[in-house]
């Protein structure tokens, strides 16, 4: 039986989802207990077919257990399948400018990208999230923390 080829970047398709607002679950090394941790984010963007951002409160258990350990992996619904997109993450800014929040900036160089829906299944609904607070500052802040991430 052939090996299979286990794709190193992001596909077109998965690239373009991967442009904001969307809910990822980011999986880390738990810096203390070194058990698995994984944490829902919001604020991802894919960079290019082989980098992703995204940003989380600089005081975050998800920056310390990145400084410990810089294995994560992104777990991404969409497409009608599951996607495990596993790479290294480097904290480009502690703190991010011209950001009202004290957020930093984190990106990930992708290793592989697994297609990891379970065989003989699709998936024919998406999560979906909405915010609970003001959306009209909820949409001036997502605008400022965009920006300065792929800055």
């Amino acid at each position: 039986m052939a090996k299979q080829e286990i794709p190193t970047t992001l596909s077109p398709e998965l690239f373009d989802y991967l442009q904001g607002e969307q809910l990822v679950l980011l999986g880390t090394v738990d810096a203390e207990s070194k058990a698995p941790s994984v944490n829902a984010i919001s604020w991802v963007k894919s960079l290019s077919e082989e980098k992703i951002r995204f940003t989380v409160t600089n005081n975050s258990r998800i920056v310390t257990n990145i400084k410990e350990n810089p294995n994560v992996v992104l777990t991404v619904v969409a497409l009608e399948t599951v996607y495990s997109i596993n790479g290294k993450a480097n904290i480009l800014e502690d703190t991010m400018q011209d950001v009202p929040l004290k957020l930093s900036k984190i990106e990930v160089i992708i290793e592989h990208v697994f297609e990891s829906m379970f065989w003989g299944a699709k998936v024919v609904q998406e999560p979906v999230y909405e915010k609970t607070y003001n959306e009209k500052k909820a949409k001036e802040l997502d605008e400022k923390v965009y920006k300065a991430l792929m800055a």
